[in-house]
C-alpha cells in the first residue's frame, strides 16, 4: 500500500516522506514497548497481591471492651482539661 502511494519515490518529497515512516514506525514500536511492559506488570502485581493477600491479612484485631471503659473516664479528663487549656489561651 505504501508503494502505491509513492512514500519511496525518489523525488522531492521521496526523503521527507521516507523518514516519516521511518518516525511513525519508530512511534508505534515504542509506544508498543511500553504498553507491552506496563500490561506485564500489571499482570506481576495482581499475582504479587494475590499471593501477599495469603499470608498477611488486613483484619483489624478486635480490640477488648473492658479496656476502653476502665480508662474512659481518665480519657475525658484529659481531653476536657486540654480544650479547657486552649480556650483559656494558655
Amino acid at each position: 500500500m505504501l508503494k502505491s502511494l509513492n512514500f519511496y519515490s525518489k523525488g522531492d518529497n521521496g526523503m521527507e516522506l521516507n523518514s516519516i515512516v521511518d518516525a511513525i514506525k519508530a512511534m508505534v514500536l515504542g509506544m508498543g514497548t511500553v504498553f507491552l511492559f506496563l500490561s506485564l506488570m500489571v499482570f506481576i502485581l495482581n499475582i504479587q497481591a494475590k499471593i501477599i493477600s495469603k499470608y498477611f491479612s488486613n483484619k483489624p484485631k478486635p480490640i477488648k471492651e473492658s479496656n476502653l471503659n476502665d480508662n474512659e473516664d481518665e480519657i475525658v479528663a484529659v481531653i476536657t482539661s486540654a480544650i479547657m487549656k486552649f480556650r483559656s489561651g494558655v
